[in-house]
């Protein structure tokens, strides 16, 4: 019999577009640009080489957990390595990303394959041991879903009767729960007689102090050391940054890891901030305009958008239509959405 998965339930609230349910990505395009955030939250924009990258970093975080399973399950590393190879290239037997573009030249089955090798080779003799969860499971691909002490507010226009029968319009303040925040870490470790979570990151670019700068502070970071305590219910020291460079010819690939620490007053401070960050997103939600942050324009190599935003305001849905994909709503980045 097969087995129907259900649809993910909406992260916004019903009717309107303020969002309850939040992760890192999604918050992160809020922070870098609430216009950034309304194309490819709302919108459903993405760029038409992104489900390469989508599809080469979730295989690789797919394989990664595998191989955690098999080991914890009793096999060898060796018929481990063997039975998760076994299992990649039955998933992606059919995927073919047209090499013609730079994504695909960088991450393609071939480049895929060669990096999760390559980085068990690398990796045999590991100093990081996941924690082995209560249930004899490893902690690998944690799902988390957990409330805050606050949530959305909302303001709608009702009808309403009275005693006489006659109506009158008002305006009704609604809370419907409160905010959410979820995500997946990607592997929970004891090193060095600490517990850290440690995320895989791939790149093209040279894995030097510079790249790893960009993780504190950092948005992504800071929620993962603290949806690892909630989580785990442990003093959990920070994230360890699994850097893979990927190369194009074979050996060539480079992996190195950094170290970036959260303190409780540091994550505490995030949190607070995060009040006002939501606080905004309503606002935005509630007016229907999504400002453009045009220093953000930019940052990492340029935001996806910047065309599109640099023409004016009547022709950016032409440029929108033509030189990015729109999902449909069920496709759309939801962090609702189970792995």
């Amino acid at each position: 019999m097969n087995v129907v998965a259900m649809p993910a339930p909406s992260c916004f609230l019903s009717g309107t577009f303020i969002q309850y349910a939040w992760d890192s990505t999604s918050l992160g395009y809020l922070k870098t640009c609430p216009r950034l955030y309304y194309y490819h939250m709302i919108c459903g924009y993405i760029a038409k080489d992104e489900s390469i990258h989508l599809r080469f970093g979730g295989e690789y975080h797919a394989a990664i957990q595998d191989f955690e399973i098999h080991r914890a399950n009793g096999l060898q590393f060796e018929d481990a390595l063997r039975e998760t190879i076994r299992q990649l290239l039955v998933r992606i037997k059919d995927w073919d990303p047209d090499t013609g573009t730079k994504a695909g030249t960088y991450k393609n089955p071939g480049t895929l394959l060669q990096l999760v090798v390559d980085y068990f080779d690398n990796y045999r003799e590991d100093a990081a041991k996941t924690v082995i969860l209560e249930n004899g499971k490893p902690a690998v691909e944690l799902t988390f879903k957990f409330e805050l002490d606050f949530g959305p507010t909302y303001s709608r226009e009702v009808t309403l009767t009275q005693s006489d029968g006659s109506t009158i319009e008002a305006t009704e303040t609604r809370s419907s729960h409160n905010y959410l925040l979820c995500g997946h870490l990607d592997r929970v470790v004891s090193m060095n007689d600490n517990i850290m979570v440690i995320d895989h990151k791939t790149t093209t670019s040279t894995l030097g102090d510079y790249w790893f700068n960009q993780f504190a502070p950092n948005n992504q970071m800071t929620l993962y050391t603290f949806a690892g305590k909630v989580v785990m219910d442990m003093e959990v020291k920070g994230v360890v940054i699994e850097g893979a460079q990927i190369g194009l010819e074979k050996f060539t690939t480079k992996f190195v890891r950094g170290f970036t620490y959260r303190s409780d007053d540091l994550i505490d401070e995030w949190l607070e901030d995060l009040e006002y960050h939501l606080n905004a997103a309503e606002s935005f939600a509630e007016a229907g305009h999504w400002p453009m942050n045009d220093m953000s324009c930019d940052k990492y190599g340029g935001c996806r958008f910047r065309d599109v935003c640099s023409k004016n305001p009547s022709v950016r849905e032409h440029y929108l239509k033509s030189d990015f994909i729109q999902l449909p709503e069920d496709e759309r980045w939801n962090p609702l959405k189970a792995r």
